[in-house]
């Protein structure tokens, strides 16, 4: 046979080879499309098409685990900014106060338009962009208030003690989400890292791993190392940190240990995908003892930053077992851009080659999760764990002037 049909031959079956793997691949795109029509077409009531659409899309991701799932275009702007670590708005954190059921200032935060607009803690919203706010869910007040950077909103304010009100007009920003904080905030509205009443013992608490956690994370240890009295030992507090970029994490148990394995990843068949090894040097003296706090919301990145410090004896680790989700999701946009499905792509493992994952049907006693080390485990009730989450978001938003007052008493009277 002459060489040129022979190679006519092999280039015609690789196209129909291809050709038959798409056809496989979108064998049933045709009868979905005519579900679809029929639907729109026939069903007793008017049905919108884009209804139809993201239900079957859930559809298809509900059948694969419980992380994985379509966000809707209402839905993926919220995360993305959870991500990203940054929303457009003027910075400001508010709530709705029972007593006069009125919008009122907790904290500006520093160096926010809203905190360089004159905002103050305690201040009353009564109006925003003319509307008064009484009576307004907060979450619609929240969507007034923010918008596009570089716009601006109009509020109408009543400071604390005074009658008058006054008008002030705020510009939107990019505002960066904190995701470091610390045991109280500062007039300015900065962090303290450190116990108030115990300045030698340092607190950083990890709300959850964005795009911009490492590098706040390594400013919250170069305060440490600046203040005085040094601190001498430090409590990482990761509990209700439901996860994030696991780079993030990545990033954080690398400033924390010297070598080793931080994490690795597993794909389809259990095949290993990466191996994440920590470099030489770190950003806290391996000589300052290191806590780690999780608890039962501690879940992902995490347990992976629990998991690397307990593994290599960086860490001791206080409270109860965390949750136990050990896959990484993979964020495929669609449409655009504009909506996106979390596609579940590997499954992450701690240095000691342990899963975390808490599999379907798991035991109390199976080997998932991260325990806390022997004789440290700290279980609580259900309503003394609310108990302590309402006492540390009051404590986040309580002037710095009245914890201090608070925190000098002598114990029996500030324990009454």
């Amino acid at each position: 046979m002459p060489r040129r049909n022979l190679y006519v031959i092999v280039f015609a079956a690789l196209i129909a080879a291809f050709c038959y793997g798409r056809a496989a691949r979108n064998r049933y795109s045709d009868t979905f499309a005519q579900a679809m029509n029929f639907v729109t077409r026939d069903y007793v009531d008017e049905v919108e098409p884009r209804v139809l659409f993201e239900g079957a899309l859930n559809g298809m991701m509900d059948q694969l685990d419980p992380y994985s799932g379509y966000t809707s275009p209402q839905e993926y702007a919220q995360f993305k900014e959870q991500l990203e670590g940054e929303f457009p708005g003027i910075g400001v954190m508010i709530e709705l106060d029972e007593e006069s059921n009125q919008l009122k200032v907790l904290v500006p935060l520093p160096g926010s338009p809203a905190a360089e607009a004159g905002l103050l803690p305690g201040d009353f919203i009564t109006a925003i962009n003319g509307e008064a706010t009484a009576d307004l869910p907060l979450r619609d007040a929240i969507s007034r208030i923010k918008g596009p950077a570089g716009s601006k909103v109009k509020l109408t304010l009543r400071h604390p003690g005074e009658t008058g009100e006054v008008t002030v007009e705020v510009p939107r920003a990019q505002i960066a989400i904190e995701s470091v904080l610390g045991d109280a905030r500062r007039p300015d509205g900065t962090w303290i890292f450190h116990l108030l009443d115990e300045p030698r013992i340092g607190l950083i608490r990890i709300d959850s791993f964005g795009e911009r956690t490492a590098d706040d994370f390594r400013q919250a240890l170069e305060s440490l190392r600046r203040q005085s009295p040094p601190a001498e030992a430090l409590i990482l507090d990761l509990r209700g940190n439901e996860g994030g970029l696991l780079q993030s994490a990545v990033e954080v148990c690398d400033m924390l240990i010297d070598s080793g394995t931080i994490v690795s990843t597993r794909g389809r068949g259990g095949v290993e995908k990466s191996v994440f090894e920590a470099k030489a040097g770190t950003q806290l003296d391996s000589a300052i003892p290191l806590v780690v706090l999780v608890d039962r919301y501690s879940a992902s990145a995490a347990e992976i930053v629990a998991a690397c410090l307990q593994d290599h004896h960086r860490a001791v680790v206080i409270g109860e077992r965390s949750w136990g989700k050990g896959t990484v999701q993979n964020i495929v946009d669609l449409e655009g851009g504009k909506s996106a499905i979390r596609l579940t792509i590997a499954t992450y493992w701690r240095p000691s080659g342990k899963d975390i994952h808490k599999r379907k049907n798991a035991k109390d006693t199976d080997d998932w999760g991260v325990r806390p080390d022997e004789g440290l485990s700290i279980p609580l009730s259900k309503s003394v764990y609310e108990q302590m989450v309402r006492s540390r978001r009051k404590r986040d938003v309580t002037p710095l002037a009245v914890l201090m007052s608070t925190a000098e008493r002598p114990l029996a009277e500030s324990a009454s």
